[in-house]
């Protein structure tokens, strides 16, 4: 008589809130820096030659001339340090979630080794790219909001606390974006990393949904389809098509999701 196997769910693997800080205080050094720079340098101007009128145009040039230097400035910098900050992401995202990985299925009696398979490169790599060019975008975005704000002040002749106070502001919001960032990448690339790992490992098949949608319950405005999703079963292989947008996606994959899920695993007796 053959014995049946029975599935167990193992535990979930959870984006590590230590690497998300890490990543969070390393692009926040880089904001204050450039924020710094950008604000010493215009105030340096504004009180040389402040834009007491729109017709006065020398101020303005001279602006747009530092402006310029201060953007060519720190796109050099930023593309130098991009690859570099985004392969210590990818490093120390994978790392845990192998280890957490790893670790949950030995408690399950599984002993693993895991190996760089071309399905975990193009991961790796996707990762990487993708912290690349979210990295270059900061000082883009930024440069781009403070020569509007710059522009802005000469054309209605604004005084310097005017555009301090301004700077301060867009320096706040590009230090939001950073916090969001490191969030929602930690949680996409653990999602990424941890998909591909189980595929590798055949801890599902073609036809099996082994996965089980774990909703977080945190985050002030919950994803009501998510919510319904909790504890009901998916591909981790094709994914879940969320009614509400139409798309197909994995726990953790939209913009501040922080659902995961458990894997049921086929085997036991």
């Amino acid at each position: 008589m053959a014995i049946r196997r029975k599935q167990k769910t193992l535990r979930p693997v959870l984006a590590n809130a230590g690497i998300a800080a890490s990543y969070r205080r390393k692009l926040r050094a880089v904001i204050q820096e450039m924020a710094d720079e950008y604000e010493a340098a215009l105030t340096e101007q504004y009180e040389d030659k402040p834009p007491v009128m729109a017709r006065d145009a020398t101020p303005a040039r001279d602006l747009d001339r530092e402006l310029r230097r201060l953007g060519d400035r720190w796109r050099k910098r930023i593309n130098a340090a991009a690859p570099k900050l985004a392969d210590w992401f990818r490093r120390a995202a994978q790392n845990r979630s192998d280890a957490a990985l790893r670790k949950i299925l030995r408690d399950a009696g599984m002993t693993v080794r895991f190996q760089m398979t071309a399905g975990m490169r193009d991961v790796v790599d996707a990762v990487v790219a993708q912290q690349v060019a979210l990295i270059k975008s900061i000082p883009e975005q930024y440069h781009s909001q403070v020569s509007g704000l710059v522009q802005r002040s000469v054309t209605e002749g604004r005084d310097l606390s005017f555009l301090s106070r301004e700077l301060r502001d867009r320096y706040g919001i590009t230090q939001r974006r950073a916090n969001f960032i490191s969030l929602d990448q930690n949680q996409k690339a653990t999602t990424a990393l941890r998909r591909v790992r189980e595929l590798d490992l055949g801890l599902e098949k073609e036809d099996e949904k082994n996965g089980i949608w774990l909703h977080s319950h945190a985050g002030k405005n919950p994803r009501p389809t998510h919510v319904k999703q909790h504890g009901k079963r998916f591909s981790v292989r094709n994914g879940w098509r969320d009614p509400a947008t139409g798309k197909i996606i994995w726990p953790g994959t939209e913009p501040g999701c922080r659902c995961s899920w458990r894997i049921a695993v086929r085997g036991f007796s």
